[in-house]
């Protein structure tokens, strides 16, 4: 472990102290102003503006006390201001420079204001290229040979330019990522070669997707499929690391398919903010609750959120009172976006209506975490958020004997045991199925959603029982907070759209607005389906371990591999 601390500014050696510099070169600079030492001369000036203003200032409190026009003044008494006057231009040019220069750097780095931030990591970074030697660089790929942008480099790694605004500056955004990954090799002395760079429309995801790329990663994209769904057939993409998921998959879907196909319901689709307010008592929260929540209110709120878009539709309104504190959880229509900075917009609306009747209401924040997203709460278990799904499908006995090597009883056993007594006992909030998230992960992977909604997205309960006198395997999940889009965010990059292409559902639909992530929703419960199914029947069976021996296992030496 590594034990160095970096230096606080306060006690970083300043580089432009004389006293650093070699000794042969340090020696007592005369000034501009007297010829006089440097030291000498701004004691000087230091001790004359103290000196005049302390005079000054008691012969003005004399004048006030003797009631004399401040305007009179006498000889002394301008020589003093003369000298106050001087002394300030002095001290003012002298010190004042770099205070104002700051200033200047500081607004010019516009929201991000990390100066202070990025010279400390700078010269962190200077330190470590001091220590390291030459050899440290010698597996270092450069990715240009440009004179230009080797000062460019240069620059990027002295401080002068920052790295997060090559793209700006530059005005191309693959030169900007050559350019800061060249730097960033350089100041951390690590390869980044096998990092891809090629291949990779950086213009797409500027100020939208991430900042400061300097390559991308590669995750491989199955398929599996047929999926039969409500009649139609899907093949799905399916990006992950792990073996076995795509072929575990793909054997539920062919057990669906063999039995008659899945069914798919939406119960809800609403996406939810809640900004938190306060006010001086409990009382006036309750107060606001109870207009929220009357029913003869709604189309005056309706009004006011419904201008943030074209496609933004409130549904609702719940509040919850803690304390003075009140939470409001306004549910949105959002169209075929996954909608969660369309559905802040019409929050911000409403806020500022009710301000005019509520001018005691303190805005905390715009979200207070009721919402509740990226994290797993009960309210979106029970109140839903995104889609609410439920997908079913019946498994006939002879699908489950040849694909899945079971049957009825040994599932239906596993599954109460398993899925549902097995996750209340570890107190599992949503979570009361086999592997949901190992699903909708790695579909939310390939067509651009948002990997941390994975959270919510997972809920679900898995049910199974016995039908058709015990011979048939009735199968369910229910997933009330699908979190999906097909427009906006990651949807929009050529690698994700691709995927939703091939589902059918690219962009937002024209005659139906929403019925395209909603099909995606029911896809993404249909696959959960499939893999709920599939892996469940591996465990019944014991092939669970067997397979992933087989499929989850590499027999290369990795320590060759990657040398």
């Amino acid at each position: 472990m590594d034990d160095r601390r970096r230096p606080s500014k306060a006690h970083r050696p300043d580089r432009s102290d004389p006293s650093l510099a070699p000794e042969s070169t340090v020696s007592a600079k005369a000034s501009d102003a007297l010829p006089l030492p440097l030291y000498v001369t701004n004691a000087i000036f230091f001790t004359l503006f103290f000196s005049v203003a302390y005079y000054l200032l008691l012969r003005w409190q004399d004048k006030i006390r003797n009631s004399v026009p401040l305007h009179i003044v006498t000889f002394c008494e301008l020589a003093a201001i003369l000298s106050l006057v001087a002394s300030f231009i002095y001290l003012l040019g002298f010190f004042g420079i770099d205070f104002v220069q700051s200033f200047i750097v500081r607004a010019s780095n516009e929201a991000w204001d990390l100066a202070d931030e990025e010279s400390d990591v700078v010269d962190d970074h200077r330190h470590r290229l001091l220590i390291c030697s030459p050899s440290v660089f010698d597996h270092l790929i450069p990715t240009f040979s440009s004179a230009e942008d080797e000062e460019i480099v240069d620059l990027v790694i002295k401080g002068t330019i920052p790295s997060y605004a090559l793209e700006e500056k530059l005005g191309d955004c693959k030169r900007a990522v050559h350019i800061r990954r060249e730097a960033l090799q350089r100041i951390t002395g690590r390869s980044l070669q096998d990092l891809p760079l090629d291949g990779f429309d950086y213009n797409s995801i500027l100020k939208q997707c991430c900042e400061m790329p300097v390559g991308y990663v590669q995750v491989p994209v199955g398929i599996a499929g047929p999926l039969l769904l409500d009649g139609f057939e899907y093949t799905v993409p399916i990006a992950t690391t792990e073996g076995c998921l795509v072929a575990s998959t793909n054997r539920g879907f062919k057990g669906i398919y063999a039995s008659g196909g899945a069914v798919s319901t939406i119960l809800k689709d609403g996406m939810t903010r809640a900004p938190v307010v306060r006010f001086a008592s409990a009382a006036r929260a309750c107060h606001l609750k109870f207009f929220l929540e009357d029913p003869s209110n709604f189309q005056t709120l309706a009004n006011e959120f419904n201008q943030s878009s074209n496609f933004a539709r409130l549904q609702g309104v719940q509040c919850c009172v803690a304390g003075k504190n009140l939470y409001m959880r306004f549910s949105c229509f959002t169209g075929d976006a996954m909608g969660m900075n369309m559905v802040s917009k019409g929050v911000e609306n409403v806020l500022k209506y009710l301000k005019s009747d509520y001018p005691d209401m303190d805005v905390i924040g715009i979200s207070g975490n009721f919402c509740s997203d990226k994290k797993p709460a009960a309210v979106n278990w029970i109140e839903g958020r995104g889609k609410s799904v439920v997908c079913e499908a019946i498994i006939k006995e002879e699908v489950l004997k040849k694909v899945f090597r079971t049957d009825v009883a040994m599932l239906v056993e596993l599954n109460m045991l398993k899925n549902l007594a097995g996750s209340a006992v570890a107190g599992a909030l949503g979570g009361f199925n086999a592997h949901a998230s190992n699903i909708v992960s790695a579909i939310f992977i390939a067509t651009g959603q948002d990997p941390a909604q994975n959270v919510e997205s997972s809920h679900c309960i898995t049910m199974m029982e016995a039908v058709n006198d015990g011979k048939d395997l009735h199968i369910s999940v229910t997933m009330p907070s699908i979190e999906v889009g097909t427009v906006g965010g990651g949807t929009q990059l050529a690698s994700q759209s691709a995927c939703l292409n091939l589902l059918g559902v690219k962009g937002a639909s024209k005659e139906l607005p929403g019925s395209n992530s909603r099909l995606l929703a029911t896809i993404v419960a249909a696959s959960v389906l499939a893999g709920e199914l599939s892996l469940m029947a591996a465990i019944a069976s014991g092939q669970l371990v067997k397979s992933h021996m087989k499929y989850n296992r590499s027999s290369k030496d990795v320590s060759k591999v990657a040398s």
